[in-house]
């Protein structure tokens, strides 16, 4: 937002940022006529004196987070197709590896006291509901996720499940929303708990309208209605930024950081874009989308949905979370367990143990 107050005290720029405001704005309703597209790309070409604007990056989880990713998009309105460089601040290496350390080394510590054949994905449902905050906020987003519509409609509000996903995985520590997105199995039950514990059926799936089952949607219809969404946007380029693959890497990731990865990834958690496991009996994760019908497209789709299912970088970052750790490291504390209220609202009653799902037959 520096960046941007600095423009706006400057005639000659304020001039031309105001204008691609005015296209940014009209480009997310519909497509620019070619003359009007024409003008803005003019503007563009006339900001890139104003430095300040185009090096600006905005941060994770702050409280003004959507205005800043506003911005920086103002400056790129055409650059939908931007998706390797992410609009987030870098963290150092150093730093990186720091967290990576430390945040692994805590989750795991918090995950290896457990005794054998015990699910894990239980567990970490449990620990959640320990912790004030996070049984709160995770009974928060079941009650937005699986409340109807309406007293007919058997379907959800998409967008406040969607809404209160994003607020569990910004508020909650690490420590406790990895430990419940990807806790290691080794039976079908523990998997579906994993899987569900984002209510697949109202944040990415789509129920049936009437008698009908609705069929999933083309994955490039997903990317394009992504791109009109600066959100949405932003953590799909922070997410093939961060899980670039590489396999000249020991960790399998371009960045050297499968924590950033997994970061990235949950980002994208209660977006239209929301990634999920496939199945009870494996770790692999996919989107709610198909390449079917794709055209000469095909290979654009299939690139989108390999992000996903054939991403070494993100397979080995998923995989590092169910590796049998050795007690604790020294000198990290296992999370502290908090008494957590009973959450009630609107009748519905939500168990740290439950995760109860709309019937969609």
């Amino acid at each position: 937002m520096v960046a941007e107050q600095g423009c706006i005290q400057e005639p000659s720029c304020k001039g031309i940022y105001r204008l691609l405001e005015y296209c940014a704005a009209e480009e997310a309703v519909s497509p620019l006529s070619s003359d009007a597209r024409l003008e803005c790309l003019e503007a563009q070409n006339s900001l890139q004196h104003y430095r300040p604007l185009q090096v600006c990056k905005c941060q994770r989880g702050s409280r003004r987070e959507d205005h800043c990713l506003k911005v920086y998009w103002t400056v790129r309105f055409a650059a939908y197709d931007e998706y390797e460089v992410s609009p987030y601040e870098e963290l150092k290496l150093n730093l990186v590896r720091n967290i990576e350390v430390s945040r692994m080394a805590s989750i795991m510590a918090a995950s290896s006291v457990v005794v054998d054949g015990q699910n894990q994905c239980l567990k970490a449902a449990q620990d959640c509901g320990l912790y004030e905050k996070c049984g709160s906020l995770r009974s928060e987003y079941v009650v937005a996720c699986t409340k109807r519509a309406t007293a007919t409609d058997n379907s959800c509000n998409r967008q406040k499940c969607h809404k209160a996903l994003r607020r569990f995985l910004e508020r909650v520590p690490e420590e406790y929303s990895f430990a419940l997105l990807f806790c290691p199995c080794s039976d079908t039950l523990c998997g579906e708990r994993r899987r569900k514990t984002i209510v697949p059926s109202c944040s990415f799936e789509e129920n049936a309208r009437g008698e009908e089952r609705v069929g999933k949607p083309n994955c490039l219809s997903l990317q394009s209605y992504c791109s009109r969404d600066e959100l949405c946007r932003s953590r799909f380029a922070d997410f093939q930024h961060n899980c670039l693959p590489s396999s000249l890497s020991a960790s399998g990731c371009m960045r050297e950081s499968r924590a950033m990865c997994l970061k990235a990834y949950t980002g994208l958690i209660g977006t239209i874009m929301t990634p999920n496991y496939v199945s009870n009996s494996s770790t692999e994760v996919s989107q709610w989308c198909t390449c079917e019908g794709s055209g000469n497209e095909l290979q654009g789709c299939q690139r989108i949905q390999h992000l996903f299912s054939n991403n070494i970088c993100l397979r080995h970052a998923i995989s590092s979370m169910g590796i049998s750790a050795s007690p604790p490291v020294e000198h990290t504390p296992v999370p502290v367990s908090q008494p957590s209220p009973r959450v009630f609202q609107e009748r519905v009653h939500v168990s740290v143990n439950t995760l109860p799902e709309f019937n969609s037959e």
